[in-house]
């Protein structure tokens, strides 16, 4: 486990050994929600007008800001320990479909400042609040090829996305967040860009920060889209030795309770974190999945109880309410316990 010599970084992985951390609950749901129209979405900018842009979410961080700023608020309020940015697709491989790569920089950029004036106008502890630079696995995937007929053609290369992650890791920590998150992860080579990426930012300028990576299981196989079983996930990234590893979005809390089990059991000296979708996808409801906020949250309960996690949240069709009920549920229950050598060097 990495040691760290910033105060902010130190205190937040002091307070993992403390408590269980609750991060925020889905932002592209809570953007569905505000039912936006493509007029907003362009909202006092100047783009050409040969393209949609309504869904891509990351351009709000410059055209509709308050709005993003209010999502992070009723996260905090719901009681978020750690708000994410609204970066999942701000990388220039993603906004290339929308011929935005020119605006990358100033995404991440003012999607932390707006993250950050959430965190200062929310009167609580501001110290046990931390901002995380969320890093999407972009659009396109290093390790399958989108042509049958050519199985040995790839449409990005291992040097594309680390160029488009360490322009992304740039921006977001010269602007001021606490924590990177790599999230979403259906392809480990795509998540191996961005570790490398990540480190190598971190060796020029002679800074660190603590790192989460989270990947994503796809169907009930336990595998990844790219192919890979939970352990030879964890197997392949355990060397960039993050903070904290865990799984996100595709199963609701349920599904994938044996593959969280599993990686709290094969990395017990790494913090596990987990951040379900709110069920299944259920195209009739409000949110598009089945799950309320009861059930997604005593799911969760069972996951502390069983001293499996030490960071829950929600990703898709979780709302403040979701991360409410979560931070009940959750309140009284002790963080999963690590090694007793990590727990010597944490103290």
């Amino acid at each position: 486990m990495t040691d760290y010599t910033d105060t902010k970084s130190k205190h937040f992985k002091k307070l993992l050994t403390e408590k269980i951390l609750i991060l925020d609950g889905a932002m592209g749901t809570m953007i569905q929600l505000e039912n936006l129209s493509e007029e907003e979405f362009q909202k006092d900018l100047d783009l050409p007008q040969d393209k949609f842009y309504k869904g891509n979410n990351e351009l709000l961080n410059l055209s509709q800001p308050q709005i993003i700023e209010s999502i992070h608020l009723k996260y905090l309020q719901a009681g978020a320990n750690i708000i994410e940015t609204n970066t999942f697709g701000a990388n220039k491989i993603a906004q290339k479909e929308y011929g935005l790569e020119h605006l990358v920089k100033a995404m991440n950029r003012r999607a932390v400042e707006v993250a950050i004036s959430a965190k200062q106008k929310y009167h609580q502890n501001r110290d046990n609040l931390f901002i995380a630079g969320a890093l999407g696995p972009t659009s396109k995937t290093a390790s399958i090829g989108p042509d049958v007929q050519n199985p040995g053609y790839r449409n990005v290369s291992f040097e594309d996305l680390r160029q488009a992650y360490y322009e992304q890791v740039e921006a977001l920590v010269t602007a001021g967040v606490d924590i990177l998150l790599i999230e979403t992860i259906f392809d480990t080579l795509n998540a191996k860009a961005a570790i490398f990426a990540t480190e190598e930012y971190f060796e020029d300028s002679a800074r660190r920060l603590p790192v989460m990576i989270s990947g994503t299981v796809t169907d009930a196989s336990g595998r990844i889209l790219s192919g890979q079983t939970v352990k030879a996930f964890w197997y392949s990234v355990r060397h960039a030795k993050p903070i904290a590893v865990g799984l996100n979005c595709a199963l609701g809390a349920a599904l994938m309770r044996p593959y969280i089990q599993e990686l709290a059991t094969i990395a017990p000296d790494t913090f596990i974190v987990c951040y379900p979708n709110a069920g299944l996808p259920n195209p009739m409801s409000e949110t598009g999945f089945d799950e309320d906020p009861e059930t997604t949250s005593t799911l969760l309960k069972e996951f502390a109880q069983s001293d499996l996690v030490n960071i829950v949240g929600g990703c898709c069709g979780t709302t403040p309410k979701h991360i409410e009920a979560i931070v009940q549920a959750v309140k009284d229950c002790p963080p999963r316990t690590l090694s007793d050598s990590y727990l010597s060097l944490a103290n």
